[in-house]
Formats: structure tokens, C-alpha cells, sequence
């Protein structure tokens, strides 16, 4: 059993930063993929960014690539989220995701194990 909390989120004007992180619980955090994801209101959950269990591979949107940076500390059990360059088209609810990565492992699917439960994210136009 993993636990997610997530911590950061807050009202942000465009064009500024936010970064989100994520603690997990447990001894075997390096065991697992994590993941960002994020909803609007109204809107399905959406994969924003993912690392992999040795933080060696990172993936992203196509919306956040170049903007967003996704980096895990395993001996501290956290995973963050580096926000840049925000818009208003970023405002969700943020959240933290955990997966024991099997051979069909799709880091942009929302099939993750466990989740936190959300961080609200506001961009100001």
C-alpha cells in the first residue's frame, strides 16, 4: 500500500511558477512509476508528466513539454513537479500517481495503482 499526498498548489498569475510536490509513504518508493495527471472542471483527468522508477526515463505531454519538469528524490520518498511559463489553460487539479510498472506499462494511462488526492492549481490570465 502506497500513500500520496500532494503539497503546493496554489493562484499563480500567467507566466509564473508553481512547483507541486508529492510524498509517498512506504519502503518502496524506487519500486514504483509516478506520475502527474491533472482534471479541469467539467474534464477527464489528463496525463501531464511521468518518471520511471530510477528517474532515468521522463515522458510529457505535448501541452507541457518545454514548460514542466518532473523529478523523484528516492531516498526521500518525493516526487515533484516543476511549473513554468504558466497559462490559464494549466488551472486543474493536480494530482500525484504510483505504479509497479509491469511489461505494459503506459506511463500516459490513467491505470495507476495508487493516487493522491489532488492539488489545486489556478493560472490567472
Amino acid at each position: 500500500q502506497v500513500q500520496l499526498v500532494e503539497s503546493g498548489g496554489g493562484l499563480v498569475q500567467a507566466g509564473g511558477s508553481l512547483r507541486l510536490s508529492c510524498a509517498a509513504s512506504g519502503r518502496t518508493f524506487s519500486s514504483y512509476a509516478m506520475g502527474w495527471f491533472r482534471q479541469a472542471p467539467g474534464k477527464e483527468r489528463k496525463f501531464v508528466a511521468a518518471i520511471s522508477r530510477s528517474g532515468g526515463s521522463t515522458y510529457y505531454a505535448d501541452s507541457v513539454k518545454g514548460r514542466f519538469t518532473i523529478s523523484r528524490d528516492n531516498a526521500k520518498n518525493t516526487v515533484s513537479l516543476q511549473m513554468n511559463s504558466l497559462k490559464p489553460e494549466d488551472t486543474a487539479v493536480y494530482y500525484c500517481a504510483a505504479e509497479r510498472p509491469l511489461n505494459d506499462y503506459d506511463p500516459t494511462s490513467t491505470d495507476y495503482d495508487y493516487w493522491g488526492q489532488g492539488t489545486q492549481v489556478t493560472v490567472s490570465s
